[in-house]
């Protein structure tokens, strides 16, 4: 399976009720504010926090590689009312009929790409949707292995129709040469006689500042500025969540 596919299927099925937060829309929001519309979101996935963006008037798009999660999203947006544009493409693969001054990806979405030409291709899209002075902003990490105790347990929910739902890791392989971690998870769902098992891998890479920073100017991106989750300057050689601006040159 390719890694874009990654969210489709049982996935999908239980991304809502076992995913563990919501994105806050509130950061998001003043970025849109601050840099201008229009927006679009990358990896905008069931619909958090493009719909309610859009519940706010704030003229945003979005765009995902998942045609399940996609479905979800419309199917959230149609329950509340909001009217929301968004588009099945690949993030690497972006051909939208509009440019923006505000892209962004709400979390590290960006560390699912599996590989530096992967990214490549992603930020030269950012670039080519960009309106002029606009600007992206791209949240990153690197993740820290799975804890030993963590292998095996499994986190459950009931489904609607009162399956249970399963979603455990079985095995992970790290790679820090490639910078790559990748996560054999096994997703499961039950309900009286009937079991769906599946098992996954599910690939994060990451980057150091300076590797990012010359991604970004291969395609004609600055990056002017690198915060914290709380919006302060990064100290350098940080590994937890970081938000580089990025600025068409």
């Amino acid at each position: 399976m390719e890694p874009a596919d990654f969210y489709t299927g049982i996935v999908a099925e239980l991304y809502e009720p076992l995913k563990s937060f919501s994105q806050d829309p509130e950061p998001y929001a003043a970025f849109i504010q601050q840099a201008g519309a229009p927006a679009l979101e990358l990896g905008c996935g069931d619909g958090d926090p493009l719909l309610e963006l859009r519940r706010r008037g704030l003229d945003v798009d979005g765009v995902d590689s998942s045609a399940d999660m996609l479905e979800r999203l419309r199917r959230r947006a149609d329950e509340q009312g909001i009217h929301a544009t968004v588009f099945h493409q690949r993030m690497e693969a972006l051909n939208l009929p509009r440019r923006y001054r505000t892209i962004f990806l709400a979390g590290p979405t960006f560390t699912l790409l599996p590989d530096d030409a992967t990214a490549l291709a992603a930020l030269h899209g950012i670039r080519a949707h960009l309106a002029e002075g606009g600007t992206a902003l791209v949240p990153l990490f690197t993740p820290a292995p799975t804890p030993a105790e963590q292998i095996g347990r499994v986190r459950t929910a009931a489904a609607l129709d009162g399956a249970e739902l399963r979603v455990s890791v079985v095995a992970e392989q790290r790679d820090e040469t490639a910078r790559t971690q990748t996560t054999l998870l096994r997703y499961e769902r039950h309900h009286g006689s009937d079991s769906t098992i599946e098992e996954r891998s599910w690939i994060m890479h990451w980057y150091t500042r300076e590797q990012f920073e010359k991604l970004a100017t291969t395609v004609g991106l600055a990056v002017t500025a690198v915060t914290d989750s709380d919006g302060k300057p990064a100290p350098a050689g940080i590994t937890d969540l970081r938000h580089f601006r990025l600025r068409a040159t």
